[in-house]
């Protein structure tokens, strides 16, 4: 199925690319989450009309990204879990923990921009995690678990 892209899909291309995709693909991820239109003449009218637009709304949201990598990246957070003697946590520390040590620090951080590609953290210790802002940018934190006393 040919789409026309209304953003940037990572791994996919740019705005206004016309790119062929699964179509189970097209319909139950682009399209109804508003990142792709299908590539018909109306549309692709459509989409040059309003590409100003677009290219301007990506160009903000961009720089709004930008704007939180300069405030964010190199951070250090803390987190306290439940371990045992040896450093093992009773549990695990997850995207959700993370997500939530970010936003007790004022940054407006969702749970799936956060990036862990080893999975949860399930020792005591240091780790650098990776948080997507924007397609093109990620931050760098870092992520200190330590045993609750």
């Amino acid at each position: 199925m040919n789409v026309i892209l209304l953003e940037k899909v990572q791994n996919l291309g740019t705005l206004g690319d016309q790119v062929s995709v699964k179509s189970g693909y097209a319909r139950n991820f682009l399209i109804p989450q508003g990142k792709a239109k299908a590539a018909t003449k109306d549309n692709i009218a459509e989409f040059e009309a309003q590409r100003a637009e677009l290219e301007a709304a990506a160009a903000a949201a961009l720089s709004v990204a930008q704007g939180v990598y300069e405030n964010l990246n190199g951070q250090v957070f803390t987190i306290e879990s439940v371990a045992g003697d040896e450093g093992k946590l009773f549990g695990s520390v997850g995207t959700h923990d993370i997500a939530d040590a970010l936003q007790a620090s004022g940054f407006e951080v969702e749970r799936r921009d956060i990036r862990m590609p080893e999975g949860a953290l399930r020792f005591v210790g240091t780790y650098e995690i990776d948080v997507q802002l924007h397609t093109d940018v990620v931050a760098t934190v870092t992520v200190e678990v330590k045993a609750a006393e």
